[in-house]
């Protein structure tokens, strides 16, 4: 446990502060924002509005993968989750809280106004937990593949190879994410059938990749300016101090 917390800390001192806010504001974020479901008027289309953010969860893991290792991308993916909950928490607490929201101001009922912020920052256990189980299930797959695929390329370098180990991983990755979830909360507590949660999770993947695509050049870049300063291992994660100098 101790050599466990002390490896944490060292990947924390190491992977840039930047990277690392931005993954676990995503994470955050995006957990609030699929509170809202996107109308996209066709039955076997669901999305919500996590999606406007898990793109940038899973380029930031991208590019913890691969200037640091997949145990390091996979290490800071509970940390994202850790604080997560934590946030869930303060959140539940505040929706507790007696008071009135600024939006209990303009017109509509003070009433429900209230109950629908409340309700909404609150969240719902099952579905914190869901989400939490599913995304770290996909990191994993997301982190291992991603690196697997980086070690039977050819090309260690260039922009062809960090979008082939990106769009493969994410697609994958985001598919596992989607099934997860929909398996565990969709289909259990709101009677989802197995054709509902597979359309769902294989469609969501690919509206993930689309935004993969479209931002990966700046994930490179970003990977490109980290991966000359980053310390490495054998294995491909961030190496101890010790071990580096040796």
């Amino acid at each position: 446990m101790k050599k466990a917390l002390s490896n944490l800390s060292h990947m924390l001192d190491e992977v840039p502060a930047i990277i690392l806010t931005l993954l676990v504001l995503s994470v955050v974020g995006m957990n609030l924002l699929a509170n809202k479901s996107i109308n996209t008027g066709l039955d076997w289309l669901a999305l919500d509005c996590g999606i406007l953010l898990s793109w940038l969860t899973f380029l930031c893991l991208d590019v913890l993968t691969h200037c640091y290792g997949p145990r390091t991308a996979t290490a800071m993916s509970l940390v994202a989750i850790v604080v997560n909950l934590l946030m869930a928490g303060v959140f539940f607490v505040a929706s507790l809280v007696p008071g009135v929201w600024g939006e209990s101001f303009v017109e509509g009922s003070e009433q429900t106004i209230n109950l629908a912020l409340n309700n909404t920052i609150g969240g719902t256990w099952f579905i914190i937990l869901g989400s939490s189980i599913a995304f770290a299930v996909s990191a994993v797959v997301n982190n291992f593949l991603n690196w697997g695929i980086g070690q039977r390329l050819k090309s260690k370098e260039g922009f062809g190879t960090f979008a082939t180990r990106s769009y493969v991983s994410t697609v994958i990755a985001q598919f596992a994410d989607n099934l997860v979830f929909a398996l565990l909360v969709s289909r259990t507590f709101f009677g989802w059938t197995l054709v509902q949660c597979l359309t769902c999770a294989i469609t969501g993947a690919l509206m993930e990749l689309l935004f993969e695509i479209f931002f990966s050049p700046i994930g490179y870049r970003i990977a490109k300016r980290l991966k000359p300063n980053a310390v490495m291992s054998n294995e491909g994660d961030v190496a101890t101090a010790e071990a580096a100098q040796a």
